[in-house]
């Protein structure tokens, strides 16, 4: 994997160093300072390391993770070099995709073993579920037997599914237990037991999950207090192969803190906490608006031919639909030599048509990934959104068509226009909507396709409805 760099356990002295630098230098400020961007570069290149080491030492991962990507490449290993064990392993799990893939290019596989057996086993399984799957084997190799197994099997599990973002480190009890039994249990088995948990789990004698207690519940309760009386048994068991998106639907719907995964056998196999669903949301969100802008996923820190390659297929669907948009125009090329008022109209037409439909579209894609867009209202908002982009036709036909009028001295042109503006923003209202439903029925992502498809129908519809209505009523 080529110049290898070390990093070990040594939480205790990154703590201490954290705590040295907000002494000697103040709070933190929120985020990454930008003051402190320019300056590790600085001390990169004058090779003055021990200057800011203090200052880096004491970010939290989130924010230096976001230091390493601001750095150039030999910067950001330049740095990773330097910190060596003082490096927190939860850095990786906070990178950027490319930017860890880099990282872990350069760091030895029982390093990398000893890095993500410090990490939650979601966390270990984002770090390397992108490595080659030799490099992966030899990884997971080094891995204690029993972490080992843990990793192994959420790769059992599909990728984006609950049973791979889920933590299997559960709190769990018998439902008998008094709430003393269980308060002994966390003390006694305190080494065994997640770093941060924030509900207990009761479970049957197979390991099916009949309830849940928060540890504020438990805490606030006499220690003879059975478990069984102070359980929420209202459980929102996920499968372990529902997709992530779902999951994150269900605790947005619920205001859930915590959820149980469950196998097909209804067992309990593992919890899902709302911090991992925040990951998730922020996930699906962005790959919903890189695909509405035509980005198959985050290319910003690949390489120039990687993302040029990434992009240059949707541009020549984009091409494919400018062509047909300019055979309409082609149809009426006499019409526009006569009429040479014709040209310079034409694009507002298409322009308001795409616009309008884009607002329309937007809300679509949003509502129904938030499921408040389905078969039993689909057909009242599609009678709505046309009804808007009827409303909006009719006013802005009025104002397109004075303006042509005075522009040229012409009523009929002005009448055209009118006419063309009204059609094409009832049809971009519908197209918004009715779009976005067609693909989501026909199990497309609605986000990958219905840019361009709308973009397509507006384009032709404001072409050919102007052009045509121009060639019809001024000849």
């Amino acid at each position: 994997m080529g110049d290898k760099v070390k990093i070990k356990e040594g939480n205790a002295s990154r703590e201490a160093s954290r705590e040295a630098s907000r002494e000697e230098g103040g709070e933190q400020l929120f985020g990454l300072d930008q003051d402190l961007v320019r300056r590790v570069d600085d001390a990169l290149e004058a090779g003055d390391f021990a200057s800011i080491v203090g200052d880096v030492v004491a970010l939290h991962t989130a924010d230096l993770a976001d230091l390493l990507e601001a750095l150039t490449q030999d910067d950001r290993m330049a740095l990773v070099e330097q910190l060596g064990e003082r490096l927190d392993p939860e850095v990786l799990a906070d990178l950027d995709e490319v930017v860890r893939e880099g990282v872990l290019e350069r760091l030895d596989s029982g390093d990398i073993a000893a890095a993500i057996s410090e990490l939650e086993t979601d966390d270990a399984v984002e770090v390397i579920e992108d490595m080659a799957d030799a490099d992966r084997a030899e990884v997971l190799e080094q891995l204690s037997p029993s972490d080992r197994a843990l990793v192994e099997e959420a790769f059992s599990y599909g990728e984006d599914t609950a049973g791979r973002i889920m933590q299997r480190d559960v709190v769990t009890v018998p439902e008998n237990w008094t709430v003393g039994d269980t308060i002994d249990y966390m003390r006694t088995r305190a080494a065994q037991l997640p770093r941060d948990f924030y509900d207990i789990y009761a479970v049957d004698p197979r390991r099916h999950p009949v309830g849940v207690v928060p540890l504020s519940r438990l805490m606030r309760n006499q220690r003879d207090i059975v478990v069984a009386d102070i359980l929420d048994r209202d459980l929102k068991e996920i499968p372990a192969d529902t997709d992530q998106e779902e999951v994150a639907f269900l605790f947005r719907q619920y205001g859930l803190i915590s959820a149980p995964v469950v196998d097909v056998d209804g067992r309990l196999v593992g919890i899902i906490p709302v911090v991992d669903v925040v990951d998730v949301i922020h996930e699906e969100h962005e790959e919903d608006l890189m695909r509405l802008g035509g980005v198959r996923e985050d290319d910003f820190y690949r390489a120039v031919l990687s993302t040029t390659r990434a992009r240059f297929s949707w541009l020549l669907v984009n091409l494919g639909t400018a062509l047909l948009a300019s055979l309409v125009i082609g149809f009426f090329d006499a019409a526009i030599e006569k009429v040479v008022a014709l040209a310079v109209l034409m694009p507002i037409v298409a322009s308001m048509g795409g616009n309008a439909g884009t607002q329309t579209l937007t809300v679509a894609v949003r509502a129904i990934s938030m499921r408040e867009l389905n078969p039993a209202n689909a057909a009242r908002i599609i009678g709505k959104e046309a009804l808007v982009g009827s409303i909006n036709g009719f006013i802005f036909a009025i104002i397109a068509g004075l303006a042509a009028w005075a522009w040229f001295n012409d009523p009929g042109l002005g009448g055209v226009i009118a006419a063309a503006m009204t059609i094409n923003l009832l049809v971009a209202g519908f197209a918004g909507i009715t779009v976005p439903l067609v693909l989501s029925r026909m199990g497309i992502d609605p986000a990958i396709g219905s840019t361009v498809i709308l973009t397509t129908i507006t384009d032709v519809v404001g072409f050919l409805s102007f052009l045509g209505l121009g060639a019809l009523l001024l000849f």
